[in-house]
């Protein structure tokens, strides 16, 4: 079901660096030996090139360039994952399931724990959309930004069918995984590989969710946060921070984060709502 909407994702390069572009035999080798690592082999491309790129012009050698940008793969994305991801047989599950007529939503919570971002949000998703999503106009479209396996909460999102859920990350297999998912429970849509530091999906959609993933992409590029935001073509935006740290601590990190969040959109003529939830600080932005 989602290759009918796979065409419908247009992605125009909104956030040019000066690094993207450049072409060194170093950095070609960087590119190969990333993505040649057991962790990291299935991150798109185009993400390697680019963090490889701002590393080979601040380290000493390519070997301290490829260290450090393993590093930060890590740090954006790398320390939320479990040591094996089974996407193959967590899709031959929900398929199963599917068949027999039984809810998904007890599986999908089985899998989300596999990556920290969502299994933080589990003890919360019963009220978590029901709270933000609720008083909204009518969704047709939602497009998912540095999704993860977020997409695996629609079954809690209060919506009327159908509405197409488009969706972003970094690890092809991650996508290959989110594709069956949508075709198995019938959601249209897609999802995509895509490389935010560089480019931001630019199709119109009505409800657009950037959650926890500010903080991490900043990792990388501490503008990325402003630009995404104005990037991003819709009216109505989700978007979070943790309220802990991973470990589960709490260091000011909700205070930390709004003043952060009011700075980047001071400027900005948007009308903005704080919702406060046990692990997740949320604004809800309407342009």
């Amino acid at each position: 079901m989602y290759n009918d909407f796979s065409n419908r994702l247009p992605l125009r390069r909104t956030m040019p660096s000066p690094t993207h572009n450049l072409v060194s035999p170093d950095l070609d080798q960087l590119v190969q030996s990333v993505l040649t690592s057991s962790k990291y082999q299935r991150v798109t491309r185009d993400l390697v090139r680019t963090i490889g790129a701002q590393e080979l012009t601040k380290r000493r050698n390519l070997k301290e360039a490829i260290k450090a940008t393993k590093n930060k793969l890590h740090q954006i994305a790398g320390a939320y994952l479990a040591s094996k991801m089974e996407y193959a047989a967590w899709l031959d599950k929900l398929q199963k399931q599917t068949v027999d007529g039984q809810t998904v939503r007890p599986l999908c919570a089985e899998i989300m724990a596999h990556h920290a971002s969502t299994r933080e949000r589990l003890p919360i998703l019963d009220h978590f959309y029901a709270t933000l999503l609720a008083d909204l106009p009518p969704i047709t479209s939602i497009l998912d930004l540095a999704c993860g396996l977020n997409p695996l909460t629609r079954p809690w999102m209060p919506l009327a069918q159908p509405v197409a859920y488009y969706a972003c990350d970094i690890y092809q297999d991650q996508i290959d995984f989110l594709n069956g998912f949508f075709t198995t429970i019938g959601v249209p849509g897609a999802a995509f590989a895509c490389d935010l530091l560089q480019d931001c999906p630019t199709q119109a959609v009505d409800v657009a969710l950037l959650l926890k993933a500010i903080p991490c992409l900043e990792q990388a590029d501490k503008q990325i946060g402003r630009r995404l935001l104005d990037a991003i073509q819709a009216p109505i935006l989700l978007v979070s921070f943790p309220a802990q740290s991973l470990g589960g601590r709490n260091k000011g990190m909700a205070a930390n984060y709004e003043f952060h969040f009011r700075a980047l959109v001071a400027d900005r003529p948007w009308q903005i709502e704080r919702f406060d939830f046990a692990s997740e600080l949320v604004f809800r932005v309407r342009k």
